[in-house]
């Protein structure tokens, strides 16, 4: 399977300009509110009219703007699943999931019923959508998509609505239910956690753009650009000068690390992660910080504590911008709670984003 969407659109106050290339299984897309993420999925589906561009999934054109082709969302085998799953209110669960299967007739009844047994939802069948719970609704929406056998399933922040317990329970059941799936699935959120989880291949969106893309794992250990950083969950940043083939001065925080591999040119920030920081107490090593705690709050699973470089003073107009982020989880705090506050904090060479 393979996914190729040229998509180009252009309103009063947005543009959209981006291209997802991907024969993954599993693609997500990582974007804030307003950054296309829905409108990317709305325009493969056929519900959103663009521009220019060209859609085509698995050598089948959906759109092309040169050769004036746009199927309609119902002939182009894609199934949308919206962020409040759509169901019709007022019918039951049954002809919901036949609806999508056009004149109902005792072979379409019979292929609904088994895939709402597939999905555990039988002796459900003739309930409405507002009898059920919200599991059961996502259960719904999303046997009616897998009747009618699409080729690619599109989720538009299907867990935006809940709470974190059943946000958690809900994408093991998702991923549980799109495991034999022969086809491909492409999900939108502003969540990385989510699509750290799901996706094979990340698109990060940001204001109509792609600004990276790769293998989930890649973007997230190298984001290239403190934008993608951002969205990937980075919390410390800091201005950055190569000083050297493999040295870096992190000026906002007044330290040189050396580094054993070689430093591309271009580099003008570096991130560290929150979670990635080394105690270390008693002499300084390489690559250490000062840790001059100016705050620190306790969470259920983790402490955070906030330290400004020593190089910042506590009355500049630039404190409040220089505050470095460390969290803890609860098992490393045991140490600490032990030996008390440490000295330094190390940088790993490896967790260090150098960012253009």
């Amino acid at each position: 399977m393979r996914l190729n969407a040229d998509i180009r659109k252009k309103t009063a106050d947005f543009s959209l300009d981006i291209e997802i290339a991907s024969d993954a299984d599993r693609i997500g897309i990582l974007g804030e509110s307003g950054s296309g993420k829905s409108m990317t999925l709305r325009s493969i589906a056929g519900v959103e009219d663009i521009s220019s561009g060209r859609i085509e999934v698995n050598g089948r054109v959906l759109y092309d703007s040169q050769t004036k082709t746009n199927l309609k969302p119902q002939k182009r085998n894609v199934g949308y699943m919206f962020q409040n799953y759509a169901l019709f209110p007022t019918m039951s669960v049954l002809k919901n999931v036949m609806a999508g299967l056009g004149k109902p007739t005792e072979e379409k009844r019979a292929k609904a019923m088994e895939m709402l047994k597939r999905f555990r939802m039988e002796g459900l069948e003739n309930r409405l959508p507002g009898e059920l719970s919200g599991g059961q609704q996502q259960r719904a929406a999303l046997a009616r998509i897998m009747v009618t056998e699409p080729e690619l399933i599109l989720l538009d922040e299907p867990f935006s609505a809940l709470d974190a317990y059943l946000r958690d329970r809900m994408q093991l059941e998702m991923t549980e239910m799109l495991k034999d799936f022969p086809g491909q699935v492409l999900m939108v959120s502003h969540s990385r956690d989510e699509l750290y989880r799901f996706s094979e291949e990340l698109f990060v969106l940001q204001a109509g753009r792609v600004i990276r893309h790769g293998a989930t794992a890649d973007v997230f250990r190298d984001p290239e650009s403190i934008e993608a950083a951002r969205l990937t969950g980075c919390k410390n940043f800091t201005r950055a000068e190569k000083t050297g083939d493999k040295t870096l001065r992190l000026s906002d925080w007044g330290l040189e690390v050396k580094m054993t591999k070689y430093i591309p040119d271009g580099i003008t920030h570096a991130g560290y992660r929150a979670h990635r920081f080394v105690p270390v107490w008693g002499e300084r090593q390489d690559n250490c910080i000062r840790f001059i705690p100016v705050r620190e709050d306790e969470l259920p699973f983790e402490k955070n504590y906030y330290f400004r470089p020593e190089n910042i003073e506590s009355d500049s107009v630039h404190a409040d911008d220089s505050i470095i982020s460390w969290f803890v989880q609860n098992e490393e705090q045991k140490e600490i709670d032990k030996r008390g506050l440490p000295d330094w904090l190390r940088l790993n060479e490896e967790d260090i984003l150098l960012l253009k």
